[in-house]
């Protein structure tokens, strides 16, 4: 990704402001300019880099689009700057909440590759309660976890992050003392099994998925946290859904077993959502881009 001079202001401009917007109209209003002039542009700037900046017609970034732009973003911060005002700036500093397992399973074991790709960023995790959406401190990032955006992320702009698929396990132990459960897609399979429960993910999935007609258990040990249901499952507590992304560390290790090759997608997922206008700082879009094409 290298050029023999540097790109230009206009062609700058019009990447940053379509891969926010993802709409040449939107871009060109913001611009000022038709939207046949971004396109120009953008032809422009990757014919002079030499790489393709967006990967599909929705205006979705290719990888190296997306390293690129966290660099632009960088750049036009910079020249946001007036020399001589305030003292030197330090690190660029983000703050990120996110719910405790999804943390420990899915994003710290790839943030050192954040860290390479963004020495700059001074990164900030705070731990939010999925079931209530709240972090302790303000953040500039959120991970979020529910059905959907459109009603309980009304305040946010948000990205769709991932989903997974649920089915059930326990502990070998438990197998050992209380089975077998060879599907466990029956009510009286069920009805052998203690259930482990947790408003994250309701047994309702599981049993209208197997056909079953049974009301979400009321009695059993509840945890607000999918790596405490896990441990617990591990524990003896007895059966949990297990969603197969999430939790592949304890069925690598053996420490719980599946107890059915069905898989049922989850009705939850997970976003990131922020305050409208955050993308607009370098820092925000970079982590945005970066955990999506992680996690692609």
């Amino acid at each position: 990704m290298t050029a023999s001079r540097p790109p230009s202001m206009p062609g700058l401009l019009a990447f940053e402001a379509l891969a926010r917007l993802r709409s040449v109209t939107l871009a060109g209003e913001e611009l000022s300019v038709t939207p046949s002039a971004i396109s120009h542009r953008i032809k422009q700037l990757e014919a002079q880099l030499g790489v393709v900046l967006f990967g599909r017609s929705d205006f979705t970034l290719s990888h190296e689009g997306a390293l690129y732009l966290a660099r632009v973003r960088e750049a036009l911060a910079l020249l946001a700057q007036v020399p001589g005002r305030g003292v030197a700036p330090g690190p660029t500093r983000l703050r990120v909440a996110v719910t405790p397992t999804f943390s420990r399973q899915i994003l710290l074991p790839r943030l050192a590759l954040f860290r390479h790709a963004y020495p700059e960023i001074e990164l900030v995790l705070q731990v939010t309660i999925p079931v209530l959406n709240v972090s302790a401190e303000e953040a500039d990032i959120e991970l979020r976890f529910g059905p959907g955006p459109q009603a309980q992320f009304s305040d946010r702009e948000s990205v769709h992050l991932a989903g997974d698929v649920v089915t059930p396990v326990c502990s070998p132990d438990y197998l050992n003392d209380f089975g077998p459960f060879d599907g466990f897609d029956t009510a009286e399979q069920i009805a052998r099994a203690r259930l482990i429960r947790s408003p994250l993910e309701p047994w309702r999935t599981w049993f209208t998925a197997c056909g079953i007609t049974q009301n979400e258990p009321l009695t059993g040990a509840q945890f607000n946290d999918i790596g405490l249901v896990l441990d617990a499952a591990v524990a003896g507590f007895g059966v949990a859904l297990i969603r197969l992304k999430l939790g592949a560390a304890w069925l690598d290790s053996g420490r719980l077993l599946r107890l059915s090759s069905r898989e049922v997608p989850s009705p939850h997922h997970y976003f990131l959502c922020w305050k409208p206008g955050a993308l607009q700082r370098w820092e925000c879009a970079a982590f945005v881009d970066w955990l999506q094409h992680a996690l692609a």
